[in-house]
């Protein structure tokens, strides 16, 4: 008894010793300064942080705000000092800005396929945060090209907005069963969205676009006739809405965390009163395990309206999931996709680092009209595996050089380069 009677006492002194730290660690928070701003404007920074002057502060919010400040594209590292006057704090934050200016520029080829495209985005617009796109790209000698604008919050309110026009040109294969015809594909339109945040790791956007898109035969006479329609157009109207969670943390090119984003996209043909609807899941995973080894995962489910048709939604494609296997090379009305890399630093001095990668992209895929079953059919499935480097300059967000090459594992003749800046995923 005496016993249980001594474990109860020592138990509340330990409950209580631990609330009278917390209250200790508690302070006031008169001031919350900024040093080595050169773009970003600390009415932005205060806006997002979660120690504010006038309200209390302490050891757990103040490490939480160095991550945050650390996980801007405008902010390369960060440092935090403490001043106590009296019962109350000035919180003083050391910030090594970086360019968020950064030049797009992807490259891609297989055998009679080469596409590239360049750009500009800019990640912390106006020094508040805002990301402004613009770019050219060109596949097979077809221009496309985007205007994007996003403002992730207006003033300090958990509201935002973003808008879009966007013309995009390619050659398409779709498939027929009589054989593969290859399309001349266009899709024009303009977009825009409203954006409502949940805190820092939580966000809804939901709007929609307006877009015209046509298919038209790209055929050699001398083949005769072949299946499909010789062209066709037709107006579309979309309604989207993307739910975002986000747990990510960077430590200059290091990421741990994890992010999900799910998206559920419904089409409606102008003149047809057809409606198509798929539903995406996108899941990313980083791991540390090592000081210079990092592990990235990406998981892609999605599913769609299972019409019988040639333009399925779903892509296998180098330029979004399987590294290798070129441009539009099947389609689908679901689709299963697993990435994975990892990344190992071999150099790292001041400002500069080279990673070799390893990576593994595989792929499967419904057909159109089909079983859902058909995702588990082996002759879906896609298998590549393949190497790259990343060199990477952290005084520019995104600033990576990225190049991979990647083979199928079951067909060696399928293989190819994708070249372009940033992370694949």
């Amino acid at each position: 008894m005496k016993n249980h009677l001594l474990q109860l006492i020592i138990l509340l002194l330990a409950i209580c010793s631990g609330q009278l730290r917390s209250q200790e660690n508690l302070k006031m928070t008169s001031e919350v300064n900024f040093y080595g701003l050169t773009k970003t404007k600390p009415s932005f920074l205060n806006n997002i942080l979660k120690s504010k002057p006038f309200q209390t502060s302490s050891i757990e919010s103040i490490e939480a705000d160095l991550q945050i400040l650390k996980n801007l594209p405008s902010i390369a590292n960060a440092q935090y000092q403490i001043d106590t006057i009296e019962n109350e704090i000035i919180i003083n934050y050391k910030i090594e800005e970086r360019r968020t200016a950064l030049p797009i520029l992807n490259f891609g080829g297989i055998r009679n396929n080469i596409w590239f495209s360049v750009g500009v985005i800019e990640n912390n617009f106006r020094g508040q945060g805002d990301l402004a796109l613009a770019y050219y790209q060109n596949n097979n000698g077809r221009h496309s090209g985007e205007l994007y604008y996003k403002k992730p919050r207006l003033l300090d309110s958990e509201w935002g907005y973003s808008v879009n026009v966007r013309k995009w040109a390619s050659d398409e294969p779709v498939y027929f069963d009589e054989g593969t015809v290859e399309y001349l594909y266009n899709n024009n339109g303009i977009g825009g969205t409203l954006i409502r945040n949940f805190g820092l790791n939580y966000k809804i956007e939901f709007g929609g676009t307006y877009f015209v898109e046509s298919y038209a035969k790209n055929e050699d006479p001398f083949f005769g006739e072949s299946p499909g329609p010789d062209n066709f157009s037709i107006n579309k109207g979309l309604a989207k809405i993307e739910f975002t969670q986000n747990h990510l943390n960077y430590n200059y090119f290091y990421l741990k965390g994890f992010e999900t984003l799910i998206t559920y996209h419904s089409v409606f043909s102008f003149g047809v009163n057809d409606i198509f609807n798929s539903f995406q899941i996108q899941n990313r995973l980083f791991l540390r395990p090592s000081k210079k080894l990092n592990l990235a995962f990406r998981l892609k489910l999605g599913i769609s309206t299972n019409n019988d048709s040639p333009f399925a939604p779903f892509v296998a494609d180098s330029h979004f999931n399987l590294r290798g296997i070129g441009n539009r090379i099947d389609r689908g009305t679901a689709q299963a996709v697993l990435n994975f890399e990892g990344r190992y630093t071999v150099y790292h001095v001041n400002h500069f680092s080279i990673q070799l990668v390893g990576f593994a992209d595989s792929g499967t895929w419904r057909n159109p009209g089909g079983q859902l079953g058909d995702i588990f059919n082996s002759d879906q499935f896609r298998q590549f595996i393949g190497g790259g480097l990343r060199i990477n300059y952290q005084k520019v967000f995104g600033a990576t050089l990225r190049i991979d090459y990647g083979v199928d594992i079951v067909d060696k003749n399928q293989r190819g380069f994708v070249i372009g800046l940033g992370q694949y995923f």
